[in-house]
């Protein structure tokens, strides 16, 4: 496999086959949220339950009706529980599991390009084999760094741009994590302000669907994906 830069794409190409590739595929980003969002929620109503923070919502209600500071004081204090850290882990495991099904849409885009059919069981192909693992491991990485980059904002978002390639480098070469990261640093030197202004419009328009009308966001959620294939496809190409 063969990595290269083409001619410098313009930031408009990019964001138009992205919309492309989202506009044509609407009925998977839909299953893609209702999967997503139903294994998500069943998940935290489930852990929720089970360490008894639904009694603790309840009074965090109620101490916002009496005030901000005091509903903060309140949430501060519930943070501080053995019960609500093990809420959180179970959380975020939840969204780890939940992974690889972004490389399913990747898959999808892919089979548009190669005018193959598309099918329902592609949103689930990161979940084959061993590869699964790799995803996982993959994600926890990520999401550990994000976590302790996210109160600067800046190293965060730079982190963001520096992993952009990381997941279909590793899902359609079969890099390792490091390798793809090296990759990907390289591509974002040439096209740093492509690669900003593509994932700030991702990131809006990602969640604007909630903003305007919660069932849109079910639609405009998966935007993400869409955006890093075209960015994927337009300054990387791939040869045997």
């Amino acid at each position: 496999m063969q990595n290269r830069y083409p001619q410098k794409p313009g930031i408009d190409f990019i964001l138009k086959q992205a919309f492309f590739y989202w506009n044509k595929t609407l009925i998977f980003q839909l299953m893609f949220s209702i999967i997503f969002f139903a294994i998500f929620l069943t998940s935290m109503f489930f852990f929720a339950a089970r360490f008894g923070l639904l009694e603790q919502n309840q009074e965090l209600t109620e101490a916002l009706q009496q005030g901000t500071n005091v509903y903060f004081e309140k949430l501060k204090v519930l943070a501080a529980t053995e019960n609500y850290q093990m809420f959180s882990y179970a959380i975020l495991a939840t969204g780890i599991f939940l992974y690889p099904l972004n490389l399913g849409l990747f898959q999808i885009f892919r089979k548009m390009d190669l005018n193959e059919k598309i099918e329902l069981g592609d949103l689930f192909v990161g979940y084959n084999g061993l590869n699964f693992f790799k995803y996982l491991g993959y994600y926890i990485f990520w999401i550990m760094v994000y976590r302790l980059t996210m109160p600067t904002v800046f190293l965060a978002v730079l982190w963001v741009c520096i992993t952009v390639f990381v997941a279909p480098l590793m899902f359609f070469t079969d890099k390792r994590i490091f390798e793809a990261i090296s990759l990907n640093i390289q591509a974002l030197r040439k096209y740093f302000v492509e690669i900003l202004v593509c994932v700030i419009v991702a990131v809006i328009f990602k969640y604007i669907g909630f903003a305007l009308l919660f069932v849109g966001g079910l639609f405009t959620f998966p935007f993400w994906n869409a955006m890093i294939y075209s960015l994927y496809k337009t300054i990387f190409s791939e040869k045997s």
